[in-house]
């Protein structure tokens, strides 16, 4: 699956060795959204909290000959829409509503092959479900249909048109897994997917800048234009219709509303010790980035869909944040630079 489709852009798990890293001064952070713009990057934002206070700042342009991306500015979150859809469901593992080995065929039925795809099998990976978008983009990884409304259960038939479901067991990242979360709480709850983050998460953590947006295609509000690489060339690509990214990645924020998120998360606010240890433990909807140069583990996620990409990550006692969101090509070059500014928050 294209980087530019939900995928994740920053390797989970990582293992950075070597002494402590001294906090890094504002004109270091800058110098680093500097260097990603080098890189390919057309607009970059950031919002980082460390052991040397907050820091916000932005590199690049909007668009062509544009200013600067807005520091508060909105963008699509990708695949760290995930964490909230994980959240959401294990909320109702807490409250009894749903077992994480209830079978999802019964769930969600007369959608899937028969066989015994369990609610944990999709929070972790593990369902063998194929990825429905790899027939939906071009080879640019641009959406075929950018402005057509998907239903979840149309997401879901054209992956298993894509290729034969694997036996569950093994781990593969799909976002088909997400899609059918998404229909889980809706068949639990009675309510969508959208309802149910702004009620249990959005509207308690006062994330008054983040939207799921359905199948409204414009990026309101501050905000930088995004952009692909389409033929060979960088253009602009702000307007899709999120129906296609759904509960796997649809949701549209900011640095600091995903920060605030995350610290949301893992101070307990959202889900008590039992649900959250899970989460962490298994890698349900959240990513664990190890630093072993200062023992600092961090969690969080990493996404992208066309036009933008982002990763958002964060200390398990929340002292330590980052997030950086930026427009344009994910290149090779990108990855030591977001280790090492991953590096630097966490150190």
């Amino acid at each position: 699956m294209k980087s530019t489709m939900l995928g994740v852009v920053v390797v989970a798990a990582l293992a950075v060795s070597g002494a402590g890293v001294a906090s890094a001064a504002p004109s270091s952070w800058q110098s680093m959204l500097d260097g990603l713009v080098a890189e390919g990057a057309v607009g970059v934002t950031a919002e980082v909290r460390d052991g040397a206070g907050l820091w916000r700042g932005s590199a690049g342009v909007t668009e062509a000959g544009g200013p600067r991306p807005p520091v508060d500015g909105r963008f699509r979150a990708g695949s760290v829409t995930k964490s909230f859809t994980a959240t959401v469901v294990l909320q109702l593992v807490d409250e009894g509503r749903v077992a994480l080995t209830d079978s999802v065929q019964r769930l969600v039925p007369g959608l899937l092959p028969p066989g015994r795809i369990t609610v944990q099998d999709l929070v972790g990976h593990t369902s063998g479900l194929p990825e429905y978008g790899l027939a939906l983009l071009d080879t640019d990884g641009v959406p075929l249909q950018r402005w057509r409304t998907w239903t979840p259960e149309e997401l879901v038939r054209t992956a298993l048109r894509v290729a034969d479901p694997e036996p569950p067991g093994k781990f593969g990242y799909t976002n088909t897994d997400y899609v059918l979360l998404g229909l889980v709480i809706e068949k639990v709850t009675g309510r969508s997917h959208r309802h149910e983050v702004e009620r249990r998460i959005l509207r308690p953590l006062g994330l008054a800048d983040t939207r799921v947006p359905g199948a409204f295609p414009f990026v309101t509000g501050p905000h930088a234009r995004g952009h692909v690489v389409a033929g060979g060339r960088t253009v602009e690509y702000t307007a899709v219709n999120p129906t296609l990214f759904g509960a796997a990645g649809e949701i549209v924020s900011t640095t600091a509303d995903l920060n605030r998120f995350y610290t949301g998360l893992l101070d307990g606010r959202l889900l008590r010790d039992p649900e959250l240890a899970k989460m962490k433990a298994n890698g349900l909807g959240m990513e664990h980035a190890y630093f072993d140069r200062c023992r600092q583990s961090m969690y969080g996620h990493g996404g992208g869909v066309p036009g933008y990409n982002v990763v958002s990550f964060q200390s398990e006692d929340t002292t330590r944040r980052i997030t950086v969101s930026w427009t344009g090509r994910t290149t090779a070059s990108m990855s030591p630079l977001l280790t090492s500014m991953l590096a630097k928050a966490a150190c």
